[in-house]
């Protein structure tokens, strides 16, 4: 029996992932199993020696302290395309409110309640929110996961724009989803200086924090669009600023709204609403149940933030995992300390990420306690469990 501590309200699916008998999901506990958490912030709680996993129901994970989290051997899951389409669908309204003027126009309309022959002034004043059609400009792509490949499709097949899609990490399977009408080019250079409408869609880091900078916007095209519906931090919110007041810059459309954004003229400002909807909350809290079934019954990992990638099956014999720093020789001292009790590894899996490696490893019995604890006593272990 596992207990599942939920921090934030997450949809009943759970349940199907998680079903009664095998799983107690609970808002408060004192020695939870895993965590499933959607937007509350994990920076300041006590952290539980028996937690072994978190699941993010979003792509998100900066209310997550990550670092900390793999020092302890705790895995960290997010739902990478579970909010896709609801996050694209918005982009395409930000291109459209964008490029028509339409929150403009609405805001002005509203002037004029209660004023006679609305309908005349209506027809007087509409020429100055006069703004182009989609069809037929050009939209750049920063960034072409599963977002960003979701809005160069739809732009390139139904809105008959000409796009262009950078992204030097493109998966293969996000590859192959990628409509034949998209043109990838080299460089975000490139993006800038030839979209009418720019979009980011990659991850906030130390490499792309700011990346849109006053240099970046002296690249676009005058006149042009940017939207950010990714992380607020990876544009110079000054820098934004001066090029709109400049005429650089046509409007920003973002759904990370800053105090320095509000208000600002050519500034829309989204509530974050990107994944607000039931279809992706559903979908996020689904994929971060499966995620945590999987990494609890079996080992499995699977959109893990902070350790690799590494799909298991049903274990043939006990199955042990041990988590440790990816280094020289920690394989040989783990197999040593098993094959001191006399036991025999019949399936063994090591994978590293960075400065973390997993090595899972299948015995014909469990391992006894004297063994484990000889492995947790390894200087560079920071978590063993025997799986089953």
């Amino acid at each position: 029996m596992f207990t599942i501590q939920k921090l934030n309200k997450i949809s009943d699916c759970v349940s199907e992932a998680l079903p009664a008998g095998g799983y107690t999901l609970t808002d408060s506990a004192q020695s939870p199993d895993a965590i499933l958490v959607r937007s509350a912030s994990m920076h300041e709680l006590p952290v539980p020696e028996s937690l072994l996993a978190v699941a993010r129901a979003g792509a998100g994970y900066n209310n997550i302290p990550v670092d900390e989290y793999t020092k302890r051997g705790i895995c960290v899951f997010n739902t990478p395309g579970a909010n896709a389409n609801a996050v694209a669908e918005l982009v395409l309204l930000g291109m459209l409110l964008s490029g028509r003027k339409v929150v403009d126009g609405i805001e002005w309309a509203r002037t004029l309640k209660g004023q006679e022959g609305v309908d005349k002034l209506v027809e007087k004043g509409k020429s100055q929110f006069v703004g182009p059609e989609l069809r037929g400009k050009t939209l750049g792509v920063v960034g072409l996961g599963a977002i960003g490949i979701l809005v160069a499709n739809a732009a390139a097949q139904g809105l008959g724009m000409e796009v262009l899609g950078e992204d030097p990490f493109i998966s293969v399977q996000h590859a192959w989803s990628l409509s034949r009408a998209i043109k990838r080019v080299e460089s975000v250079d490139e993006i800038l200086a030839q979209s009418d409408f720019v979009t980011l869609h990659v991850p906030l880091g130390e490499k792309t924090r700011h990346m849109i900078d006053a240099a970046a916007l002296a690249k676009m095209k005058p006149g042009a669009h940017l939207l950010n519906f990714s992380r607020a931090g990876l544009v110079d919110g000054a820098a934004v600023r001066e090029a709109l007041a400049s005429g650089r810059l046509a409007t920003y459309v973002t759904d990370f709204p800053t105090d320095d954004m509000l208000g600002v003229p050519g500034v829309i400002c989204i509530p974050h609403l990107g994944a607000s909807t039931p279809e992706s909350e559903e979908n996020c809290a689904r994929m971060a149940a499966e995620e945590l079934r999987a990494y609890l019954e079996t080992g499995t990992i699977h959109n893990s933030v902070n350790l690799p990638e590494m799909p298991l099956g049903r274990p043939e014999g006990a199955r042990l995992q041990v988590i440790h720093a990816n280094a020289p020789g920690m394989v040989s001292r783990i197999s040593a300390i098993i094959s001191g009790e006399g036991l025999n590894i019949e399936n063994m899996t090591n994978k590293g990420r960075g400065d973390w490696a997993v090595t899972v490893l299948e015995t014909d019995r469990p391992l006894p306690e004297n063994a484990m604890a000889a492995l947790r006593e390894l200087p560079q272990v920071v978590r063993v469990r025997q799986v089953l």
